[in-house]
């Protein structure tokens, strides 16, 4: 399905790779401006090259997500590049260790907490008075099906996307009637490297496993969910959690 984003201007974290890239191309497709933000240059640039080569717009943007200063720098050049924010997905995230709860390293806890739901926190802090001056818009965050099910062995990454939930429906009832939606998207296990990375052959065939569908999802079937939910097609949709799990939280 294809969406109209012609003149709207659009941030993607993580959009080197994986999930965020193919959100990134999607807008890029269907008319929006798009900056590709990540710590991963190379990745980024190559998703910008791909989009442009395409007709499409977008530039690069190297950012730590974890760092509030320079998610602020993130979105002031958005609006200093583009003249306006309409459209942002947090999505820049990571897996962390693998450990049950009380063996869990502390610094990798840590680490897990910034990057998945401080970043959040501060791209919703700072992206929503951009989209405000720009005369409103849409949010997604990227939670997880883990921001409702539990996961042994991955207690911060859990806590994290528990946490994401909530806070997308704390934000979405405070600016809902200043024009701006926020929705959070609940991928299953998606075939992005940030899966592959983490694990080993005989992991990936027990998490493909418990999907009732029998594959692992793609990057593209969680993009084309998270434009409709930034498209004017979404437009009663707002503080909500859409999955898209193949069926593994119907279980």
């Amino acid at each position: 399905m294809k969406f109209d984003f012609a003149g709207k201007m659009a941030i993607v974290t993580g959009g080197g790779s994986g999930i965020g890239a193919a959100i990134a191309r999607q807008l890029a497709a269907s008319g929006a401006k798009v900056v590709v933000a990540d710590r991963d240059v190379p990745g980024a640039e190559q998703v910008v090259a791909t989009i442009v080569k395409a007709g499409g717009k977008a530039v690069t943007y190297e950012v730590d997500v974890a760092d509030a200063v320079e998610v602020e720098a993130m979105v002031a050049f958005t609006t200093k590049t583009y003249g306006g924010l309409h459209l942002a997905v947090n999505n820049a995230g990571i897996g962390g260790p693998s450990a049950a709860t009380a063996d869990y390293p502390i610094d990798g806890w840590h680490q897990v907490i910034n990057v998945n739901l401080n970043s959040a926190f501060y791209g919703l802090k700072y992206e929503i008075p951009a989209i405000l001056a720009s005369g409103g818009g849409s949010i997604v965050n990227m939670a997880s099906i883990l921001g409702t099910l539990g996961f042994a062995q991955a207690p911060a990454y859990v806590a994290a996307k528990h946490a994401m939930v909530g806070l997308t429906k704390t934000a979405a009832i405070e600016y809902a009637k200043h024009g701006i939606r926020i929705n959070s998207v609940g991928p299953g296990f998606i075939d992005t490297p940030l899966l592959s990375k983490h694990l080993d052959q005989a992991a990936l065939a027990y998490v493909t496993g418990l999907h009732p569908v029998g594959r692992l999802g793609t990057a593209e079937e969680v993009a084309a969910l998270t434009c409709f939910l930034l498209s004017d097609e979404a437009s009663f949709i707002t503080g909500s959690y859409h999955l898209v799990d193949g069926g593994y939280s119907a279980q």
